[in-house]
């Protein structure tokens, strides 16, 4: 083991064995939970709702192909899980998780070794594999292998290997395109295989959201990846911009709202509900003064994004 990672099996040598701070406790399953990062599923299961509203609306005979839908759920949840383990063991490992102001992660924290981790975010990993190969033979679409290859390495290099994407103000670029575009069209696609505008304004919509989660994320962040040395979009434009792209990332969502409602579905009006989470927000985002307290506006605009996404199938279906 090399001395990098050794500091991470059990704590901080600098604190262990100290008499002012007690030794590590031991983790837990609730802890393991805790670092899946349950508040961010909802931006994995909103394309998945607006792709399937849009594949069924396409269908001549409306049909629900659950079985197809079930599978690109546990693809997009697995991933997202995949996702969070990789980055908790690739921050750990370098350092950048080391004073969080957020939920404590299972690297950084020194309970659980590195290794362990990484495991856990290969088995999420392999677990989407399976599921998107389900699909692919299902459908008989043979080139999905390759877009699911394609999904699993940007989501290790996210944070992972040695010039990490989201290290470089990339970020929201992988965010929109993987949890917005790709996720949306993916699950319309393999129901359908037709690609509607319905699933692409949805696209656009829950990409956008997404962008949102993480720019809120980053901006709880901005201090301490400025100071570790992640260049994140957030930390390149600073506070300001990054408020104000938050909006634009809502604004752009709830537009979409407004044009699909206008043009040919009245009920997705309904969808503006998800300003009920969103608003609150967005106050958050632009009032908040310490970190901590932009926690609340992650959670807020997941389960925003969740409402607009499940509001705005129905309105495809119906």
């Amino acid at each position: 083991m090399t001395k990098k990672n050794q500091r991470y099996v059990s704590g901080n040598p600098a604190k262990r064995g100290s008499a002012a701070t007690p030794a590590p406790r031991p983790v837990t399953f609730g802890d393991w939970v805790g670092a899946a990062r349950l508040r961010t599923l909802p931006l994995a299961v909103a394309p998945v709702l607006i792709g399937t509203g849009a594949a069924v609306r396409d269908d001549v005979d409306h049909r629900f192909h659950w079985v197809i839908a079930l599978a690109c759920l546990i693809v997009a949840v697995a991933l997202q899980i995949g996702v969070n383990f990789a980055n908790d063991y690739s921050d750990g490992i370098r350092g950048t998780d080391d004073e969080r102001i957020g939920p404590a992660r299972l690297t950084a924290s020194g309970r659980v070794s590195p290794r362990a981790v990484l495991t856990a975010a290969l088995i999420f990993f392999a677990v989407a594999a399976v599921a998107g190969l389900a699909i692919t033979i299902r459908t008989q679409q043979w080139w999905l292998i390759g877009v699911g290859l394609v999904c699993i390495v940007a989501a290790w290099f996210y944070t992972g290997g040695k010039r990490p994407y989201g290290y470089n103000a990339l970020g929201e670029v992988f965010v929109f395109v993987f949890f917005g575009l790709v996720a949306t069209l993916g699950t319309t696609w393999v129901q359908s295989q037709s690609l509607p505008q319905e699933a692409w304004f949805g696209a656009i919509g829950a990409g956008s959201l997404a962008c949102a989660v993480l720019l809120a994320n980053n901006l709880r962040d901005i201090d301490q990846d400025r100071l570790v040395g992640k260049r994140t979009l957030t930390v390149l434009i600073g506070r300001l911009g990054t408020k104000l792209l938050y909006t634009f990332f809502l604004l752009v969502a709830l537009a979409v709202i407004v044009f699909v409602a206008f043009v040919a579905y009245p009920v997705a009006w309904l969808a503006l509900l998800a300003l009920l989470a969103l608003g609150p927000a967005l106050i958050i985002v632009w009032s908040h003064r310490a970190p901590g307290e932009l926690v609340p506006a992650l959670a807020l605009t997941s389960i925003g994004a969740l409402g607009y996404a499940a509001i705005l199938a129905t309105a495809y279906v119906i």
